[in-house]
């Protein structure tokens, strides 16, 4: 699997809201500086809380992810992914319900029959004066 085609393996686990699926995409020592609630997700077992408890949340709906302008530089050693990305809300008749955006970067390890995440890092721009974050990119 190249590197660039994990982003779509992460979009249809989550799509199908499948923890499962998604977690077989991380290293098990992974470290995630995500986006929500706590600075840092050390290993595997912590991820699986969030995304679980993510799943949960979403009802009867799913969640849309697209990824724009991938970018990555790949060794034997590891490769390094980044992108924008853009998680879509929507109902369960398909019906889009709210977006929002921002930038994540992934280093992979090589595992499995292909990559894994091994470090995982999401972020948004803030304004400078309020420190309010920008979830809405530019077009």
């Amino acid at each position: 699997m190249h590197p660039e085609q994990l982003l779509q393996a992460y979009a249809d686990a989550v799509h199908a809201r499948d923890a499962e699926a998604l977690l077989a995409l991380y290293h098990p020592h992974v470290t995630v500086y995500d986006m929500w609630e706590h600075w840092l997700y050390d290993g595997q077992q912590q991820w699986r809380g969030m995304i679980e408890s993510w799943f949960a949340s979403l009802g009867d709906e799913r969640v849309q992810v697209t990824f724009d302008d991938i970018r990555s530089h790949v060794t034997p050693e590891l490769a390094l992914v980044h992108a924008f990305v853009t998680y879509a809300g929507l109902s369960a008749s398909g019906e889009r319900l709210r977006t929002m955006n921002n930038r994540i970067t992934l280093t992979l390890t090589p595992g499995g029959n292909g990559w894994l995440i091994l470090h995982e890092h999401s972020s948004a721009p803030a304004e400078f004066n309020s420190g309010k974050v920008n979830l809405h990119r530019p077009a």
